[in-house]
């Protein structure tokens, strides 16, 4: 069948009914597993149950408050690992003595668990939002770092050469030459980090928070709510999966001429 070819282009509608397929197909497994009577409801509760949940967190004054404090602590971390990252990558791909003094460093920090920096962050920066945004920061910085490099050096040195050959300065060819071609690569990059970021939205708000979408997953799960854990995790499918595609939406609007934009 001509939909199972290897690496072959598939109509965008077939596409978007096989998504909606495998969502449809999970809900019903979920409730189908969840109406068996050896599942304890409180591991695993029903869709009915969930929906219910919702519709009550929803009037509650504290929803909205949560998803805007942790889409701010989400996007300032990762704005700031992306304000310091990009310029540090593009010169560790640019230059191997930078790389040679800054990859090995940057490549130990990153194995470094992340939640273990909670106490170190608390010491720097006390319980307000400055941890919680650090924690984020870090978790996505390194990572970052590594990725935008190794998008400027996938750039040809073919293309080096013809920026010489007209007479191109050194800034010039890197930022004219290795940037730019690179831009496709790098923007992918941001948007994988900032799934990285949303991953670490639960454990930065363990830092004394009394907001937020993570926060309140832990809240319920103190008292093994379970129902408004699995609404809020729902929630924080949606919220990743929207700003996935509006990432990758700006990413073939703007550079519909890379190969990139087809992952």
């Amino acid at each position: 069948m001509k939909w199972f070819l290897l690496r072959r282009d598939i109509p965008r509608r077939v596409y978007y009914i096989a998504a909606a397929a495998a969502f449809v197909s999970c809900v019903l497994g979920w409730a189908l597993l969840s109406a068996q009577s050896f599942v304890n409801p409180v591991f695993l509760p029903s869709p009915h149950s969930v929906t219910n949940a919702a519709i009550e967190l929803i009037s509650d004054p504290n929803f909205l408050l949560d998803i805007q404090m942790s889409i701010f602590r989400v996007t300032a971390g990762f704005l700031l690992a992306a304000a310091l990252a990009i310029p540090i990558g593009v010169m560790i791909g640019s230059y191997q003595i930078a790389e040679g003094f800054l990859q090995p460093l940057t490549e130990f920090v990153r194995y470094v668990p992340v939640p273990a920096l909670i106490p170190i962050l608390m010491l720097l920066f006390g319980i307000g939002e400055a941890p919680k945004i650090m924690l984020i920061f870090v978790g996505t910085f390194f990572q970052l770092i590594l990725m935008v490099a190794d998008e400027i050096r996938r750039v040809p040195y073919e293309l080096l050469m013809v920026g010489y050959t007209l007479g191109a300065r050194k800034r010039e060819i890197i930022s004219q030459i290795l940037f730019r071609a690179s831009l496709p690569g790098i923007f992918d990059a941001l948007r994988l980090a900032n799934g990285w970021a949303w991953t670490y939205l639960v454990v930065a708000e363990l830092i004394a928070a009394n907001e937020g979408l993570g926060y309140r997953i832990l809240k319920f799960s103190r008292f093994l709510q379970t129902p408004k854990i699995v609404v809020y995790l729902i929630l924080l499918g949606l919220l990743g999966l929207l700003i996935d595609y509006l990432f990758r939406k700006f990413n073939q609007r703007v550079f519909h001429w890379a190969d990139t934009t087809k992952k």
